[in-house]
């Protein structure tokens, strides 16, 4: 339970940010993803660094228990399914992206507002409970 509180601390706060400045912002944040997706290099940098990340997470907690730190579990293993994508398939990741910006101008608040419960749970289990 050390590590999952640990975790919680680490990556809620972060997440809580991000999600705030995407919420508040979303008309920049969308202009840097649109940035983002024109370098397949940027994009292949972020899968090594989002693999690693993901990998460091479930070596570490590979914790399968029907509660919070589950949660942290699976977002090590989306990091790493997320970064080995980007990593085997730059190409097809910039494609997926741009598509997915052109035919859902929502989805920037969507993943927001998402980001903003995971990272509130987070926070509490880390700092609160």
């Amino acid at each position: 339970m050390e590590t999952s509180i640990y975790l919680a601390k680490l990556i809620g706060p972060v997440m809580l940010v991000a999600a705030i400045g995407l919420l508040t912002n979303a008309t920049s944040h969308r202009a840097m993803v649109q940035e983002f997706l024109r370098s397949t290099a940027l994009i292949y940098l972020s899968g090594v660094m989002a693999m690693t990340a993901g990998l460091a997470i479930v070596l570490d907690h590979n914790v399968w228990v029907a509660d919070w730190p589950i949660i942290l579990t699976l977002f090590g293993w989306a990091m790493i399914l997320g970064g080995a994508q980007r990593i085997a398939l730059p190409g097809q990741t910039q494609a997926i992206g741009e598509r997915m910006l052109q035919s859902r101008p929502w989805i920037t608040t969507v993943g927001g507002v998402a980001w903003l419960v995971f990272a509130a749970v987070l926070c509490f289990y880390g700092y609160v409970a």
